[in-house]
């Protein structure tokens, strides 16, 4: 037992020292006396990030992270990762940052930095055409699939409980692709997902008319990086400011999803 206390505490000395570190260190300075930034994206989350057919990467945040390193004058490399791993690649430093549909929230600001937002990411109820769903209190008696762990899964829990919405059988499934050849195979018929994956859903099952039902939420979406690192957090800053105002941002928006960043979002920036 002594043993075992003994190895825990140096442990938590070990990680504290490295958290100490690690908040002295100079990010931006770092990515660019090696030359290079180490990114962190999700493809297996389209638009945001995803393979054309000749088995190039595209999308959303792909882009942006392609612009970050040319205006920064150095290498990208950009590391595949997924929605339940995205924190713990950047806590361990196997990226620098993450650009992967990270949608700002109290929790996540606790322990890692979020960039201010460069887009929006409204959180949706889909469901076929038929389904007369029009507020939360319409899925009374319904079975509804989300992504474990996600907003989507978050804002639908929340708001099924703040407003005692009887009945609700939430399915949860590990991820977005995963929730959707659920809804697609006719598993479940409505979904809570992100806009991203309720555009799928529609584009994908033409027959069933998908639509969008209503809104749950409208969260903003930022650049994820570790505590600890101001200089890159304000170089960043200072870009989206300067990509939302000149309208970069918006267009790749445009290109992907068929819509404009809010305006919202792009006046934050002025």
């Amino acid at each position: 037992m002594k043993l075992h206390k003994a190895v825990l505490g140096l442990a938590l000395t070990m990680s504290l020292a490295l958290n100490l570190n690690s908040a002295k260190a100079d990010a931006l300075k770092d990515i660019k006396d090696r030359g290079s930034i180490t990114v962190g994206v999700d493809f297996t989350h389209p638009p945001y990030g995803m393979l054309n057919k000749e088995s190039q990467r595209i999308g959303t945040d792909f882009e942006i992270a392609t612009l970050i390193a040319r205006d920064l004058g150095v290498k990208l490399n950009v590391v595949s990762l997924t929605g339940p791993n995205r924190i713990s690649f950047l806590l361990t430093n196997k990226v620098d940052i993450v650009i992967a549909s990270v949608a700002v929230t109290p929790d996540r600001e606790k322990i890692i930095d979020l960039t201010r937002p460069y887009a929006n990411q409204p959180t949706l109820l889909v469901a076929p055409g038929k389904e007369n769903l029009k507020s939360i209190q319409d899925l009374k008696g319904k079975t509804v699939a989300v992504e474990r762990g996600s907003t989507a899964d978050l804002n639908l829990t929340a708001q099924v409980k703040n407003n005692n919405v009887p009945d609700v059988q939430i399915v949860r499934y590990l991820d977005e692709a995963t929730t959707r050849t659920a809804v697609l195979s006719g598993q479940q018929s409505v979904a809570a997902a992100a806009l991203a994956d309720a555009l799928t859903i529609k584009q994908s099952s033409p027959a069933m008319n998908y639509e969008y039902k209503f809104e749950l939420s409208d969260d903003r979406l930022a650049i994820a990086m570790r505590k600890g690192d101001p200089e890159l957090k304000a170089w960043l800053n200072t870009w989206i400011g300067k990509n939302l105002k000149d309208g970069t941002l918006n267009a790749i928006w445009t290109k992907y999803f068929g819509v404009s960043i809010p305006k919202s979002v792009i006046d934050a920036a002025a």
